[in-house]
């Protein structure tokens, strides 16, 4: 039987009721007594580590968690993290960088409702993720939601209260849960791990709106190592408002500019439009292309913390890990 380490954060799933509205307070034996099914699938060991709500989760919180894990890693064959909702993609993506190549499974779940409440779907959600993780076939970063099994470069909240919270954006789900049974639709390839233990947390996002000008986009590429802006449709920059003078003084200070885009499914593509491919090729601007927003920022986090010149930055950005960038694109 497997041993398999649950290590609890917060979240909704750990949330008691209070007259300031929910709040993790439940600790992890707790959490884990409301699946005693779990005896039958492996024997499991819990962790208190947080207990935040997850709006409150920040960088250091990853570099915790995937500090655990691996002081852990050789006791144990798989890892459960229980994590609320909102960051919880953010989360994935992290440690898919920080636990590169991980071997054994490090599955992410949590709920939309608390796990002592009767119509919740905290108990499935843990109980398929101990299931999961005690797997032969399984390794590396996954959320498991609602039975869907979805990579940590991949995943995104994309329902705020429904119990399918989460989508695999620009990648197919790798299997499915259901009944204590795992479904694998993609098999992937067991790899030697690579555990990192910092992150550049000078990294901004900045999201286009057209009723800006450059003046918020400015300050953040004053202040910042890199900068993700999510531009409209395919990429590109406005004429308009100061964009393109504040990005140019920013990249010759040796700032990190990368587009992606704010709509949710297919990725960016500069090479369409004028307004994207000539500011890209006169300012040597990265392109995030079907990346998720959270891949992103996490990759430039890990990429940064190691390397500071710009050819090491675009080479490592545009090199496909866990499945994070789809590599014919590049």
């Amino acid at each position: 039987m497997k041993k398999i380490l649950m290590i609890a954060t917060g979240g909704t799933i750990a949330c008691r009721r209070t007259p300031q509205g929910l709040k993790p307070l439940m600790g992890s034996d707790e959490l884990l007594k409301y699946v005693p099914d779990v005896k039958s699938v492996c024997h499991a060991d819990t962790l208190q580590l947080y207990n935040v709500d997850s709006t409150d989760i920040r960088p250091h919180h990853w570099l915790g968690i995937a500090k655990a894990v691996a002081e852990n890693y050789e006791k144990y064959d798989g890892f459960v993290i229980t994590h609320g909702t909102d960051t919880m993609a953010y989360t994935a993506a992290a440690l898919s960088y920080l636990l590169l190549s991980s071997p054994k499974p490090v599955v992410i779940t949590g709920a939309q409702k608390p796990v002592d409440m009767e119509n919740t779907d905290a108990r499935v959600n843990l109980y398929d993720s101990f299931v999961y993780a005690s797997e032969d076939d399984a390794s590396g970063v996954h959320i498991v939601f609602d039975g869907k099994v979805i990579l940590g470069t991949r995943a995104k909240k994309t329902r705020s209260k429904s119990y399918n919270a989460f989508s695999s954006i620009n990648y197919p789900e790798v299997a499915y849960v259901s009944e204590g049974q795992v479904r694998h639709y993609i098999k992937q390839e067991k790899r030697e791990k690579e555990f990192f233990g910092f992150l550049n947390t000078r990294v901004s996002v900045c999201a286009l709106a057209p009723s800006m000008d450059s003046g918020a986009l400015r300050y953040m590429l004053e202040n910042s190592d890199a900068v993700i802006i999510e531009t409209y449709g395919v990429g590109g920059i406005p004429a308009e408002g100061g964009f393109e003078t504040a990005i140019r003084e920013a990249v010759q200070k040796g700032v990190t500019v990368v587009i992606t885009t704010q709509v949710l499914n297919e990725g960016s593509d500069m090479a369409v439009y004028l307004v994207g491919k000539q500011i890209k090729e006169d300012l040597g601007l990265l392109e995030a292309y079907d990346m998720t927003h959270e891949s992103a920022l996490a990759k430039l986090m890990w990429i940064l913390a190691r390397f500071t010149k710009r050819e090491d930055i675009i080479r490592e950005f545009y090199t496909p890990r866990n499945f994070d960038i789809y590599e014919k694109k590049i």
